[in-house]
């Protein structure tokens, strides 16, 4: 039995099992993002009409909940994905390139 492999960013190969979780995991995130969006329109013209500010800072709230569930979905999908590829593959330099681009990514989002 011949296993299917896709590439991923990275040019990193994966599973087609990998493949379907990497795929349900940034179509999860993308209803995230598109909830985001329309909270966001909707927080600016909450501002524009002069709404209450604690209606304002709820609604914003909400937003950033939606980002960071976004982004823990996308995180989670890069490390069991491409992270973990990398980390099984005998190049010290792609192990080495995806924790530097974790670590930064990492070290942003807790700014």
């Amino acid at each position: 039995m011949v296993a299917c492999t896709y590439t991923c960013g990275g040019g990193m190969l994966y599973s087609k099992n990998t493949l379907m979780q990497t795929q349900d995991k940034k179509q999860e995130s993308l209803v995230n993002f598109k909830k985001a969006h329309s909270h966001l329109e909707n927080i600016i013209k909450m501002v524009e009409k002069g709404d209450y500010c604690m209606d304002i800072m709820q609604q914003n709230l909400a937003v950033i909940g939606l980002l960071k569930a976004a982004h823990a979905k996308l995180m989670e999908n890069h490390l069991k994905g491409c992270f973990a590829n990398a980390i099984q593959t005998n190049s010290a330099s792609k192990q080495e390139k995806m924790t530097e681009e974790i670590l930064r990514v990492t070290k942003m989002f807790n700014k």
